[in-house]
């Protein structure tokens, strides 16, 4: 693969369909060229979609668009380990949860889950490396633009109900752990490999145990039949194929806890004093158009979340950051976690332009011009790398 001198990475990271553009410089275009949909998600819109590995799909950055709800079909996949067998979602409601770290634990079935309790959240998924493939120094990883999110539609019951039904929470027990129920290989020691994550037990507040995703049973390849959603924190602390609950004195001894998704700096080893990827950071991007426009006013639209918070405004520049505009949000807020679609109508003259979006929050954040770089490539949202380069003819 031949790259062009002097081309900063996120010029080439940015096909929406795998274009020539994408085709002739791009890894994400690179990935997809000759790579089938893999079988357990040959549902989802091939068409949409950047092929990385078995394990990582990613959604096209026009693909994207200006849509409240990311469709299923086009949402991305980064699973840690392969799906369980399809027999697990043969008969959902008897998939089984332990529950454990309250007063009275005990196992459960999804289907007396459902008695307990239902909410509905919209909420951002978001990989922790999403962005990765913006960093100047290289990165193991799969070398995500932005199509590692989606704004999603979760159904379930809330944990806080779940513990509230079975006598509260023990005294000491400072996190909420979750073990995700994928097959361990014989002879591997599964703290090696094991996805389990714990997160501060306040999280339980707003986290669910979710069995719908956009209004359907969570897909095998998405972590059904049961899944805990945390609203605002980043997709590897939202278990897949939940088996077992538990609120912990300790956080989870095993390596995706202890050492990886671990903020540090260029060259260092992960260690459990290093912060972790929970709660995601403020940011946006543009989502079209990408690459060439016509003269006169052009529609700019994009989507941005505040993570955590609420967003209050994103605002959007033409010219590499040297003026911004406030842009509209479309459709209806649903929700602090949720992602916001935004617009801007802009009146843009004949050749280069700069297109970029920088978000805000309702206390006070604001989307960085820059990044600084950490060893795994984790969290970037700085404004000035997410931008795209528009030509106008």
């Amino acid at each position: 693969m031949t790259v062009l001198p002097r081309i900063k990475r996120r010029h080439f990271l940015l096909a929406s369909t795998g274009g020539i553009v994408g085709a002739a410089a791009g890894l994400p275009a690179m990935a997809q060229e000759g790579k089938a949909l893999p079988d357990y998600v040959a549902w989802k819109d091939a068409d949409d979609l950047i092929v990385h590995s078995q394990q990582t799909l990613e959604t096209q950055r026009g693909a994207i668009g200006s849509g409240l709800v990311t469709p299923s079909e086009d949402l991305y996949i980064r699973n840690n380990l392969p799906a369980p067998s399809e027999e697990i979602v043969a008969d959902r409601d008897a998939w089984e949860l332990s529950v454990e770290g309250v007063a009275e634990p005990r196992a459960i079935t999804l289907g007396d889950l459902k008695t307990i309790g239902v909410e509905t959240v919209a909420c951002v998924l978001q990989c922790s490396g999403n962005g990765r493939a913006f960093f100047e120094h290289e990165t193991s990883g799969t070398q995500w633009s932005v199509g590692a999110a989606g704004n999603v539609v979760w159904t379930g019951v809330p944990v806080r109900d779940v513990v509230a039904a079975m006598g509260g929470v023990a005294e000491g027990l400072d996190w909420l752990t979750g073990t995700g129920g994928e097959e361990i290989p014989d002879g591997v020691p599964k703290e090696t490999i094991q996805v389990e994550r714990s997160v501060p037990k306040e999280a339980m507040e707003r986290a669910i145990l979710a069995w719908d995703m956009n209004g359907q049973p969570i897909p095998l390849a998405h972590g059904g039949p049961l899944r805990l959603v945390i609203p605002g924190y980043y997709g590897v602390n939202n278990v897949k194929y939940l088996k077992r609950l538990a609120f912990t004195e300790e956080e989870s001894p095993n390596k995706i806890q202890q050492t990886s998704y671990r903020i540090r700096p260029v060259g260092e080893k992960g260690a459990p004093s290093q912060p972790s990827m929970f709660e995601m950071n403020v940011k946006s991007w543009i989502t079209g158009p990408l690459e060439e426009a016509g003269t006169g006013k052009v529609q700019i639209h994009g989507v941005a979340m505040g993570g955590i918070t609420a967003l209050e405004k994103v605002e959007v520049s033409t010219d590499d950051g040297q003026s911004w505009t406030q842009a509209q949000f479309l459709g209806p807020d649903m929700g602090p976690y949720a992602w916001r679609p935004f617009v801007v109508i802009a009146d843009l003259g004949q050749g280069s332009h700069v297109l970029a979006s920088r978000a805000s929050t309702v206390d006070g954040q604001v989307q960085p011009e820059t990044f600084e770089p950490n060893e795994r490539g984790y969290g970037h949202n700085g404004w000035r790398a997410h931008a795209v380069d528009l030509t106008v003819l």
